[in-house]
């Protein structure tokens, strides 16, 4: 039996493909969160070039995890929550759900925390009205929204993030030396090992994220309940189409990680503007130097 076509057969060949691109995309996009977002400014305002390989290296850990999550979601229809009570003793669950809910909150918190401070720099105002609104926005659309509309609108947010790869094609970049960083990477020279060895950690931490692997498991268990059971070879098929939408997923959640150290380390790093917390604070910097 083939799989069921997914779109009409005059569609576009890129109709074809936005179709098959859903749970991993949406994935990838939000380990780009403002948290996420402040750690690359960090590396690359604070060593520059010399931290770009960390993504390159870890784009296929990244997908090899969240393949794996997303097969698990999309064949057992449950969660890895689900999954984890079945298989583990409920010590070790809660212990694992325990660590992954204060994980969480205090992401989410860091999260709406920048959401709401960049929102203040753009039109002025209370950062504390803005963050309880954003709080109070994202709860009412996850609960009232249908969530094949919800996960439409969200698919098609993730374009917003290609403004951090276009801010790059404004600067004078010297790609030879971005390519030479990549394939033969090199620590500062007078950099502190323990400064690096910790943003490298950090680097890996906010790329690879936990949250990551429930997230996808969740999306595919809620687009497998919407169909009936599949023949085998229709699993077949949309275990391609999750290593596909995964894959590509991931790189496009490094591409942009990629060009934020990018940006920055073109900009504040060669500029001498090293020390950068959060992406609010990265923002205004980079808006200075626009206006020069």
């Amino acid at each position: 039996m083939r799989p069921p076509r997914l779109v009409r057969q005059g569609a576009s060949a890129f109709a074809r493909a936005s179709r098959r691109l859903g749970p991993g995309l949406i994935t990838g996009a939000a380990d780009d969160d403002p948290s996420g977002i402040a750690t690359y400014s960090q590396a690359g305002a604070q060593f520059g070039l010399s931290m770009l390989w960390t993504v390159v290296f870890t784009l296929p850990l990244m997908a090899a995890i969240q393949i794996v999550s997303a097969r698990i979601g999309y064949v057992t229809r449950k969660g890895l929550t689900a999954n984890m009570k079945a298989a583990f003793p409920r010590s070790v669950v809660l212990a694992v759900v325990g660590m992954l809910v204060l994980a969480n909150t205090l992401n989410i918190a860091a999260d709406i925390a920048a959401m709401a401070e960049v929102l203040r720099l753009l039109l002025g105002g209370s950062a504390h009205v803005y963050a309880v609104t954003f709080g109070l926005l994202c709860l009412v659309l996850q609960v009232f929204l249908p969530y094949e509309r919800y996960v439409r609108w969200l698919k098609w947010l993730t374009l917003a993030l290609l403004a951090y790869v276009a801010v790059v094609f404004t600067l004078h970049v010297d790609w030879w030396q971005v390519a030479a960083a990549v394939v033969r990477p090199q620590f500062p020279a007078n950099a502190d090992g323990r400064s690096v060895l910790l943003l490298i950690v950090a680097v890996f931490g906010t790329t690879i994220s936990p949250y990551l692997f429930f997230w996808q498991a969740a999306q595919e268990m809620e687009d497998a309940h919407l169909v009936a059971p599949h023949a085998p070879a229709q699993v077949r098929y949309h275990l391609r189409r999750i290593k596909l939408d995964t894959i590509a997923g991931m790189t496009f959640s490094n591409l942009i990680a990629f060009f934020i150290i990018l940006s920055t380390a073109a900009t504040l790093h060669a500029a001498g503007v090293t020390q950068i917390e959060t992406s609010a604070q990265a923002a205004t910097v980079l808006a200075m130097f626009a206006t020069l």
